[in-house]
């Protein structure tokens, strides 16, 4: 970089480009640890996998005269989630790793827990709940990754920012509910 404006040496890095092209896109200046951040972005995946897997069923176990939009609201971000599992397994692709979708261990990988609820607002409290266990963690992801790996980084930010957004809706559906709004005892 000189004070006139961006300079790079172009041959270096087109002769860079040739050597190890076996790694994708993993270059030269790819500084994190990538096992370290296979294995973060693994539990991740879990997390976003246990919230699908929660979401999907108080979509189908909501019940009560106001649980047609709440339904609606856990099936919207049913498949958000499922889209945050996509992009995470992605990117575990595209650093070499394996995505780790074992059911065996899903859940003790997973930073949230898998708490059903038996009435409409113990469903939204426990998937509160997860949404905030899940920014507490994104946000510590996204301090380990730093600049090391600014492109999962920047993955888990617009994780985040959705994760954000679900806790925002859950307390807003919590508070326009009130607690005789039980939504019916669901089946066990």
């Amino acid at each position: 970089m000189t004070k006139t404006g961006f300079v790079s040496d172009i041959e270096a890095i087109r002769t860079q480009a040739r050597k190890n092209i076996e790694d994708g896109a993993v270059t030269q200046g790819y500084k994190a640890d990538k096992k370290a951040v296979v294995k973060v972005l693994n539990d991740a995946l879990a997390t976003e996998l246990v919230c699908v897997l929660r979401y999907k069923y108080h979509h189908f176990m909501a019940k009560g005269i106001n649980s047609e939009p709440v339904a609606t609201e856990f099936l919207e971000h049913a498949n958000e989630e499922q889209m945050h599992a996509d992009r995470i397994a992605t990117r575990i692709v595209q650093l070499g790793g394996t995505p780790d979708l074992n059911p065996d261990t899903l859940v003790k990988r997973s930073h949230s827990q898998y708490q059903q609820g038996n009435t409409l607002i113990e469903m939204i409290k426990e998937d509160l709940v997860a949404e905030r266990i899940a920014i507490d963690t994104y946000r510590d992801i996204i301090k380990f990754l730093g600049e090391d790996d600014t492109t999962s980084r920047r993955l888990m930010e617009e994780i985040l920012e959705k994760e954000e957004e679900h806790a925002d809706d859950m307390a807003n559906l919590l508070s326009q509910l009130s607690p005789s709004d039980n939504g019916g005892k669901t089946a066990k």
